[in-house]
C-alpha cells in the first residue's frame, strides 16, 4: 500500500486503462477541475495524445459523440467538467444513453463512462454549485458511482469501464487533494457493494462522497462523547447495496442521512425512504436528515455554509436521535 491523493488515484486508474484497452478514450481535460493537481490530467493527455480528444463547450453534441462511439464498440470516458454542465446535454443522457439498450431490446450497448464534478466547491453561486445525482436516478438505465477516497475512485473507475452499461461518475471538488491508502497492485471494486467506513452501535449515518469524509470527522468527535457511530457508503447508488443500509439500521435503531442534494428528492429522500419501508420497525427515534436547503447555492461562502450540510449539523443531528 502507498499514499496517494484522490486525484492521484484518479489519474493512476485512467492511466492503467488506457494501457490495458484501446477501445477507452478520453474525452475532455477537466478531470480535476481548477486544483493543484490538474496538471496530472495533462501528463497522461501527453503520455497519450491519440487517446484524447478536446471538443468545443457544447455538451449537448459531444456527449452524443461519445454515445456513438460506445454504440460502435468504444469505450469513451467523457469529462463534462462541473456537474450544471450537463443540463445543456441533459437529452443526450436521459433520453438516449440510458435509454438505447432497452429500447433496442438488448441489441445494442453504450459501454460509456461520463464524469462530473458535483457539490458545494466555495463561491461556485447558483450554476456552478450543482449535485445532480438524484435526477440521474431518477433516469433508469446508468449506473451511479459516488466515491469519497482514493482507494474507492480508482477501484470503482476500473469497474466502470469494464462494464457493458452506461456510467454515471460523480467527483466532489473538495476531495481532490485528501490523501488515503491506495494498493499497488491492480484491483477493481464491485458496484452494488457499500463499505463500512466506520463501525459504530448507537447511530448509523448514511452518506455518499464528500459527506462521507464530513460524517468521518463528525463521528470522531462524537466518539470523544461516548457516543458510537456507524457510517455507511454506498458507493453507488446505482446499483445499491440495500442490504447493507437495513443491516446496520437494525443494528443502531437509528439512522442519520447526509446528503448534498437538496432535501426535497435528494438521494438522502430515498435512502430515509427505503428505511422507513423496509426497515421501520428496528428504528428508536425519526430519521434526520442532514442536506442542502432548497434554494439556489449563494455566492457568499458563510450563506454557503448556512445552507449546506456541515460537520456540525451532522453533530447535532446525531444528538437529536440519541435523545
Amino acid at each position: 500500500m502507498r499514499t496517494l491523493t484522490y486525484g492521484q488515484a484518479m489519474v493512476e486508474g485512467l492511466r492503467e486503462l488506457l494501457e490495458s484497452d484501446d477501445r477507452i478514450h478520453i474525452m475532455g481535460q477537466y478531470f480535476l477541475g481548477l486544483t493543484p493537481q490538474r496538471a496530472l490530467v495533462g501528463e497522461l493527455a501527453a503520455e497519450h495524445p491519440d487517446r484524447f480528444y478536446y471538443p468545443p463547450i457544447a455538451e449537448l453534441g459531444y456527449l452524443g459523440t461519445a454515445i456513438g462511439a460506445a454504440m460502435t464498440g468504444m469505450r469513451p470516458i467523457v469529462d463534462l467538467a462541473t456537474a450544471s454542465f450537463m443540463f445543456q446535454a441533459w437529452a443526450q443522457i436521459t433520453e438516449e444513453m440510458a435509454n438505447i439498450h432497452y429500447m433496442s431490446d438488448g441489441q445494442t450497448k453504450v459501454p460509456m463512462v461520463f464524469h462530473f464534478n458535483h457539490g458545494i466547491r466555495g463561491g461556485g453561486a447558483a450554476q456552478h454549485s450543482h449535485s445532480p445525482q438524484a435526477m440521474l436516478w431518477n433516469t433508469p438505465g446508468m449506473e451511479i458511482m459516488l466515491p469519497s477516497t482514493p482507494y474507492d475512485v480508482k477501484g470503482l473507475l476500473k469497474t466502470a469501464a469494464s462494464t457493458d452499461n452506461p456510467t454515471a461518475w460523480g467527483d466532489h471538488v473538495k476531495l481532490f487533494m485528501m490523501e488515503g491508502e491506495v494498493p499497488e497492485e491492480d484491483y477493481a471494486i464491485p458496484f452494488g457493494v457499500a463499505d463500512i467506513k466506520r463501525e459504530g452501535s448507537d447511530v448509523t449515518i448514511v452518506a455518499t462522497s464528500l459527506m462521507v469524509q464530513r460524517s468521518l470527522a463528525a463521528a470522531g468527535k462524537l466518539a470523544s462523547e461516548g457516543i458510537s457511530v456507524e457510517i455507511v457508503d454506498p458507493r453507488t447508488i446505482v446499483p445499491l447495496d440495500e442490504a447493507a443500509i437495513l443491516e446496520s439500521v437494525a443494528k443502531t435503531g437509528r439512522l442519520v442521512v447526509v446528503d448534498e442534494c437538496h432535501r426535497s428528492c435528494g438521494v438522502g429522500a430515498e435512502f430515509s425512504a427505503i428505511v422507513a419501508e423496509k426497515a421501520f420497525g428496528y428504528l428508536k427515534s425519526p430519521i434526520r436528515r442532514v442536506v442542502t436547503e432548497d434554494v439556489p447555492i449563494p455566492f457568499s461562502p458563510p450563506m454557503e455554509e448556512y445552507v449546506e450540510p456541515t460537520e456540525a449539523k451532522i453533530i447535532q443531528a446525531v444528538k437529536e436521535v440519541i435523545d
